[in-house]
Order: C-alpha cells, then sequence, then structure tokens
C-alpha cells in the first residue's frame, strides 16, 4: 500500500472563531487559508504524488487545488473523507458546547459518544478506513497519495492503523494546513510524521528535483 499524505484544510472563519462547521456548505478558506494551502502546494510541489483525493467539503477542495495543480493533476473527490457528522451541533460554537454533559463524553469517553442526530466516532472511524484502503489498494508500495480532509478524521485514521484505542484519539493534534504522513502495509502501518507545517524534508522527491 502507498504512502497516505494525510492533510488537514487550511483555516476558515469556523475553525478562526472556534465553531463546529460539521456539513455546513460555503465554508470557504479565509486569507490565512489560502496561505496554507498555497505553502502546502509549493512544499508539495516536488513530492512525486501520484493521485490526490478530497473530502467534497470547499474548504477541503479549496486546499486541495492548489497542491493539485503544482503537479498538474485533478482533485478526485471522495465522500468516505467527509468531515464527521455532528448533528445538531453544526455551527456551534466550541465555548457553548463545552457546557454540556456530553461534551465530556465526546472529549475523554469518545467511544461512548455520539453527537445529537449525528455519528458515533466508531461510524466515521470505520467510513474514514473503507475509504483510504479502498484508495490504496489501486496503488503500488512506492506510489504517495495525498488525501485532503478534516482534522477529527485523520486522528481517528491514525489511531485505527497504529493501533490507538479510540478513547485515546482525542490526545493526537491535527492543526489546520497540516500534513501526517502514515505508511500503511499488510505487515502493519508505520506513522512517519504527524501534524507537520511546511517546509518537510522527509518526503520522496522526484527525479527531476534531485538532480
Amino acid at each position: 500500500m502507498p504512502l497516505l499524505l494525510l492533510i488537514r484544510h487550511g483555516e476558515n472563519d469556523f475553525t478562526k472563531k472556534h465553531k463546529l462547521a460539521g456539513y455546513t456548505p460555503e465554508v470557504h478558506l479565509n486569507k490565512r487559508g489560502q496561505t496554507q494551502a498555497q505553502a502546502l502546494a509549493d512544499a508539495l510541489k516536488d513530492v512525486p504524488i501520484k493521485a490526490i483525493y478530497s473530502s467534497p467539503l470547499e474548504r477541503a477542495m479549496e486546499t486541495a487545488t492548489p497542491i493539485a495543480a503544482a503537479r498538474k493533476l485533478e482533485v478526485q473527490m471522495e465522500a468516505g473523507l467527509l468531515e464527521t457528522n455532528v448533528g445538531k451541533w453544526q455551527g456551534r460554537s466550541l465555548a457553548s458546547l463545552r457546557l454540556q454533559k456530553h461534551w465530556k463524553v465526546v472529549q475523554s469517553a469518545p467511544s461512548r459518544a455520539q453527537f445529537p442526530e449525528g455519528e458515533t466516532f466508531y461510524e466515521c472511524q470505520a467510513r474514514i478506513v473503507t475509504a483510504l484502503d479502498s484508495i490504496s489498494k489501486k496503488y503500488k508500495p512506492q506510489d504517495v497519495i495525498a488525501c485532503v480532509f478534516h482534522a477529527d478524521p485523520i486522528k481517528l485514521t491514525v489511531a485505527h492503523y497504529i493501533g490507538l484505542p479510540l478513547d485515546h484519539f482525542q490526545r493526537l493534534s491535527c492543526d489546520t494546513g497540516s500534513l501526517t504522513a502514515l505508511y500503511v502495509s499488510e505487515a502493519g502501518a508505520n506513522l512517519v510524521k504527524l501534524n507537520q507545517r511546511p517546509p518537510f524534508d522527509f518526503l520522496p522527491q522526484s527525479a527531476k528535483a534531485k538532480k
């Protein structure tokens, strides 16, 4: 299976104001988010990325687009990479949600948490892993695949592949505009980097870049 570059989308006004965007439509990158997306594109332009997949949500697609353009690739939308469905919590501020009794469950015992009229973390994790396994099977072990999506799904992905209990996944970090590199094979998984910001010095460069 290939090296997976798990990229969180850039900043938007929901993340800046500490609100849960969820599936809210028309959430676009703000100025800082656009700068983060371009920084990722610049840092990855000489990496031999074979394909780029993205969550269909605008903030992810807008982060993936300059990365794809630098490599002359098309962004492939993948519904399985959507953000966690937070149900009735969508659009609400984290400050108000911290007052909810269920907030402590979400943070401390996520394996028992379900968002009101939304997903459980198990359901989200299963959806994401199914999508990534399906993507990975299309490529060779030496290939590099970029996937642009969201914070909790990326952390849930890492937890699954390295065998971290779901109740511990909130201990991981995933900032806007960051990259997490994960190599997965039939024999196991190796977390190469977690929550890294550009520039990157650990990725394979193209033959052209090495000259």
